[in-house]
């Protein structure tokens, strides 16, 4: 299987954008079975070589904006961190199928759960990066807005190497998302530039979100592939087009 790195023109018109920056891309093969049962009706496990895949995603957000308007204010840049395997749909709609997704700020976090019916939850993040080393840690907030829920730490050592290859873009070159939101299952499509992808180390991974996110046999498992943003790149600016539902046949998954 070959994916194009290059985005397709967007089905309809973009309703919002923000500038994605620092991204690590931390993923593990899974029998498709074991996510089958986490997908949206309708949506099927999308394999590369007989495995489904579980990533943990995280990436500096900012530039949000709801268009046409300008950018949110207040809102600054923020962190965002994401279990998240891959579906595809009877009409070979490919797309991320998020587990959960932790961000920084309140408001972000209640818009997309209210607007999308996205699994975000709230969290405390904190972001290092050196010359090559980039680092995330998070801690989930309880309502009460203490951070005491699951978290994860995860430092890579960005390297120099670019990766273009079939795995790394059945990984990063997904163009939508399929998520259920008011007992419907939707697809929402995105546009933005080719991931200019390179290699990386891991240099430490102490995770609770991917247990959190249904996937235990995973913890303490090295993983199967790691895949980062190369340093210091400004990041690119990527648009959302509003979702579209998705026609499912009463039991078909």
């Amino acid at each position: 299987m070959t994916l194009s790195s290059d985005a397709p023109a967007l089905p309809g018109r973009a309703v919002i954008a923000q500038r994605w920056s620092g991204a690590v891309f931390v993923h593990w093969r899974v029998p498709p079975e074991t996510v089958e049962r986490m997908l949206p009706h309708g949506v099927r496990p999308d394999t590369f070589d007989g495995s489904a895949w579980v990533g943990l995603v995280p990436f500096v957000l900012s530039d949000f904006r709801f268009l046409p308007l300008p950018t949110v204010p207040l809102l600054g840049t923020f962190a965002e961190i994401n279990v998240r395997t891959y579906g595809i749909d009877d009409a070979g709609r490919r797309s991320v199928v998020f587990r959960t997704l932790e961000a920084e700020h309140l408001l972000p976090v209640l818009a997309a759960r209210v607007l999308f019916g996205l699994p975000y939850r709230w969290a405390r993040i904190g972001v290092r990066a050196s010359d090559d080393v980039i680092e995330y840690r998070s801690r989930r907030r309880r309502v009460d807005g203490r951070a005491t829920g699951p978290g994860t730490r995860i430092a890579v050592r960005v390297g120099d190497t670019p990766v273009d290859t079939p795995l790394s873009r059945f990984l990063t070159a997904r163009w939508g998302f399929h998520e259920t939101h008011l007992g419907r299952t939707r697809w929402a499509a995105n546009e933005h530039p080719a991931w200019p992808l390179v290699d990386a180390d891991l240099l430490a991974l102490s995770d609770d979100l991917v247990f959190d996110a249904g996937f235990g046999e995973l913890a303490g498992r090295a993983p199967d592939s790691v895949l980062a943003m190369p340093a210091r790149h400004p990041g690119f600016l990527t648009s959302f087009a509003a979702p579209v539902i998705v026609p499912t046949s009463k039991g078909h998954r």
